[in-house]
């Protein structure tokens, strides 16, 4: 997963960007992933049925670019076990919940809209991900 392939990044870039203005102009909302698929786990609400249109269509374009050769879906794993698979998923979600949001609202669609606090958000999440590489390669060797 760490070959260099600027092609498929443009285009996966416009892609994301193309369906952040989308939703922004079409229906005045923001395209942040975690507040999407947040709102689906709570009671049925009548504009709900846009959400999960984006979500269908989220994974749906997974298994497109899948079997149109795109990545070879056989090689993906996961290298935790499942309850650290979990363990993770639950503290992305708390963390998502305590900062306003995740990386794709506040690094896609906040720093479009000039928010601060989407500003200092991004800031934290590449900060913490340069540390925790740099941990990971360079101090602990895995």
């Amino acid at each position: 997963m760490t070959d260099f392939t600027p092609l498929a990044g443009l285009t996966g870039g416009i892609l994301i960007g193309l369906s952040a203005v989308l939703l922004m102009g079409g229906l005045g909302r923001i395209a942040g992933i975690s507040g999407i698929f947040g709102s689906l786990l709570g009671r049925w609400l009548p504009d709900n049925g846009w959400r999960l249109t984006f979500i269908l269509g989220l994974l749906a374009g997974t298994v497109l670019v899948s079997l149109l050769g795109g990545f070879d879906s056989d090689s993906m794993a996961f290298p935790g076990n499942p309850l650290s698979t979990l363990l993770g998923g639950l503290l992305v979600g708390i963390g998502t919940v305590l900062g306003a949001g995740c990386t794709s609202g506040h690094g896609i669609c906040g720093l479009a809209r000039l928010s601060v606090r989407s500003m200092v958000s991004t800031a934290v999440f590449m900060f913490f991900a340069v540390a925790t590489v740099y941990m990971m390669r360079h101090v602990i060797g895995a």
